[in-house]
């Protein structure tokens, strides 16, 4: 297959989240399967720092941006370490700016026309570059246009019309609304914007765009894709999402074992796996213990979080079970993350006063995250949402047992000790449900006594852990059977369904 994969950030262009992440390393994995793979993304500020050689082709083209042309160029570099190419969009007055998205806690006020401006790009690329493309991997809102132009601007024309969409939503909470007047930036017509198609609330919706006319939607993994179907993970799509349920899947992200990787991690004191866990891991944890500032006691259950610290991750569950055990127990814990000010003044009030039991770094340190994640004991989770979450399988990688909350990814990959489903599958960690602290601290509870009174099976759920495989490998090869069938749904969707041709004309709603 030609797959286009068009996304607003890839790792190590640009990022701020996860998207960048899967968006480096599933081409990468999809090539080595056999496919042809192009990546599409902005030519952000940050990318000329990415360490990539880019290089212009001299391939310039205007779009309209409403009653305006809008002129941009392409330029080309390469994923890291593959022959895949990645094709930059050039536009300066948009994308050269020194954030992606907005700046000091406020979205840009024109980021509906930067990516009406994008989308349009992605289609001018394709002629331009004379690709062949069978499928068209658009992701999030900002690519949400992706899939409308495709079936209504490009409807008839060769080109595009055996193109199938599938649109990927990472996380449901961020849908690019904005006023109802932008709906004259895309070019459409005004018809589109009504509640079955673009609209929503009185705003023109581009996440909701793109889950209506995109042949196949996909999310992070099954249990969130389940979850967005009803309140409140839908976000008040999840209308949408059930009537668009025949079309939604979820395939869990992987992780990338050239860089989370026991055995190979330059960054630890000591590597090791799943036949030389326990002399490796006693090594790194003794050696982030001194690091920290915290005593060697190898039989003190060492705890940490590594992530945002935000009520959404669980930080206040985490901070009030803290505040309980700090003075009762052995537990010594380490923090890693940048977050809301309120647990930056706590965490570091308790690391002051309890500084052989807490080690708090509020900084983001990759190779410190890596050193923690092969130090510690357990690693806690206890995310109210969770649209897939890769700590937790980085934990099971690095022998760190994870404690999760039973939603999304981390439901989907955590089978919890004595839960009822390490019934019919092997456990690998713990896991609970209420999203309080004292299920968590219960959680906790249990696993501080397993670790030290039952170190055999400490030991097999480590083992099970660690065997497992968590790669983009496996995510990929469910990734080239949900092209398969959305390439099945393309060439069964005529231009005049009923789902996107059939909509009532509406007027142009007032200005306000």
């Amino acid at each position: 297959m030609n797959i286009l994969l068009a996304t607003s950030e890839a790792v190590p262009f640009a990022k701020t989240g996860g998207l960048a992440d899967v968006s480096g390393a599933l081409p990468i994995e999809l090539a080595r399967l056999g496919h042809q793979v192009a990546v599409i993304m902005p030519a952000y500020r940050q990318t000329q720092f990415c360490g990539q050689k880019i290089e212009r082709l001299g391939l310039d083209f205007i779009v309209p941006i409403g009653s305006k042309m809008v002129s941009g160029h392409l330029s080309r570099s390469i994923m890291p370490g593959s022959k895949v190419p990645v094709y930059l969009v050039h536009q300066d007055q948009y994308f050269d700016r020194d954030q992606l998205y907005g700046s000091d806690g406020k979205d840009y006020i024109d980021n509906c026309e930067r990516f009406v401006f994008f989308s349009l790009a992605v289609l001018e690329a394709i002629r331009l570059l004379d690709l062949p493309v069978d499928v068209l991997h658009a992701n999030d809102w900002q690519t949400g246009l992706v899939p409308a132009y495709l079936k209504i601007v490009h409807a008839g024309n060769p080109r595009y019309q055996k193109i199938a969409s599938v649109f990927g939503v990472h996380n449901m909470a961020y849908q690019g609304q904005f006023w109802h007047w932008d709906m004259l930036l895309t070019g459409l017509d005004w018809k589109y914007f009504n509640w079955h198609q673009m609209e929503f609330h009185g705003k023109l919706n581009l996440l909701k765009t793109g889950l209506v006319f995109a042949d196949s939607i996909v999310t992070v993994s099954p249990r969130y894709a389940q979850e967005i179907q009803a309140s409140p993970l839908g976000c008040g799509l999840e209308g949408v999402l059930q009537y668009r349920r025949e079309v939604l899947s979820g395939i869990l992200n992987g992780i990338d074992e050239t860089d989370w990787n026991p055995a190979k991690d330059r960054h630890l004191p000591a590597k090791f796996d799943a036949t030389t866990v326990s002399l490796g891991k006693a090594a790194c944890k003794a050696a982030l213990q001194k690091e920290l500032g915290l005593p060697q006691v190898a039989g003190a259950p060492l705890v940490s979080a590594v992530g945002r610290l935000d009520d959404q991750k669980g930080f206040d569950l985490i901070a009030e079970v803290i505040q309980r055990w700090v003075q009762t127990s052995d537990v010594q814990w380490v923090i890693l993350g940048t977050g809301q000010p309120k647990y930056h003044k706590l965490f570091e009030g308790l690391a002051q006063r309890f500084p052989d039991k807490i080690a708090a770094r509020l900084e983001f340190s990759n190779p410190l995250a890596h050193r923690i994640e092969a130090g510690s004991d357990i690693f806690l989770m206890p995310s109210r949402f969770e649209p897939c979450g890769l700590n937790q399988m980085y934990s099971l990688k690095y022998g760190t047992l994870p404690i999760v909350r039973e939603t999304g990814g981390l439901a989907d990959t955590i089978v919890g000790y004595g839960s009822p489903l390490a019934k019919s599958a092997p456990a690998n960690g713990f896991s609970f449900q209420e999203c309080s602290p004292l299920a968590l601290s219960e959680t906790l509870r249990r696993a501080c006594d397993l670790f030290r009174l039952n170190s055999e099976q400490w030991k097999k759920l480590v083992d099970t852990g660690m065997r497992q495989d968590w790669s983009w490998g496996r995510s990929a090869k469910k990734y080239v059977d949900l092209y398969l069938k959305a390439l099945t749904r393309a060439g069964m969707t005529k231009p005049d369904n009923p789902v996107h041709e059939g909509a009532m004309k509406v007027t142009p709603p007032l200005a306000v």
